[in-house]
């Protein structure tokens, strides 16, 4: 599909390219939560048996986490662009929208898995959140008050996360990479280097 991706001749057919690659990322994404057999037979309508990605509002306890995780990845990337001078509303990809930051949207896209989904992972494998800190409003499932404290702290803790940038060598943590991202952007966009360097893990 990445190659697909490359031969893409409109937006429409690389929306659709990239709609199957995420039906196909997240009909697998729950072979990564570890289940727990949860004496609490009130939280069994939370269990983390993730099936499908849902939103609008999420219906199960994981796709609570993943948007929550989305949207905070989206605040920090918005918060990037506005330190580097951009308009986070103006994007590349992603179309303008009335309320969407599209183009923090544009460059969050490869830090999704790396941040948001392995926040939430780590929240559930590691126990951070439990099926007993969500409640349910008609269709809607959400966090508890406890609940999203705790995830908060798994986000932050991915957040402080080091990694070692591949153009720069050096190592800093996620919070700083989203800055360095939209920096070298603005390098790209000014023509002091060929291309944009997408970050991209071994």
């Amino acid at each position: 599909m990445a190659e697909q991706a490359e031969r893409a001749r409109s937006l429409e057919e690389l929306l659709g390219i990239e709609g199957n690659a995420a039906r196909a990322y997240f009909a697998d994404f729950a072979g990564m939560i570890k289940l727990e057999e949860d004496g609490d037979k009130g939280a069994l309508q939370f269990r983390f048996d993730f099936s499908c990605r849902n939103r609008r509002p999420p219906r199960d306890a994981v796709n609570a986490m993943l948007s929550l995780a989305y949207s905070l990845l989206t605040k920090d990337f918005t918060i990037a662009c506005y330190a580097v001078g951009f308009d986070p509303y103006i994007g590349f990809y992603l179309q303008p929208r009335f309320g969407r930051p599209a183009l923090a949207l544009d460059l969050m896209e490869p830090f999704r898995p790396l941040i948001a989904d392995s926040a939430v992972l780590t929240a559930i494998n590691t126990r951070m959140v439990t099926p007993r800190d969500f409640v349910q409003a008609g269709p809607a499932v959400a966090l508890t008050p406890k609940g999203r404290k705790s995830f908060f702290h798994a986000y932050e803790l991915r957040m402080d996360t080091l990694v070692t940038h591949p153009v720069f060598e050096y190592r800093v943590s996620y919070r700083r990479l989203l800055e360095i991202q939209v920096r070298l952007l603005a390098r790209y966009l000014e023509g002091e280097i060929g291309e944009y360097p997408v970050f991209t893990t071994r």
